[in-house]
């Protein structure tokens, strides 16, 4: 039941959150609301391979 949600978050947020990886987004000059949806996008892929 989680996996699936997680699934589906991940899914959702390759379609509505930007790609920073894309953009090049250098890390050492991301602002804070940047490195937290990196964050966000990292933490419910790695729920959504578990």
């Amino acid at each position: 039941m989680k996996r699936m949600l997680f699934r589906l978050l991940a899914r959702l947020n390759r379609w509505f959150l930007p790609s920073f990886s894309k953009k090049r987004l250098d890390l050492a000059k991301a602002k804070k609301w940047q490195l937290a949806l990196i964050g966000w996008r990292y933490y419910v892929t790695s729920r959504a391979l578990d």
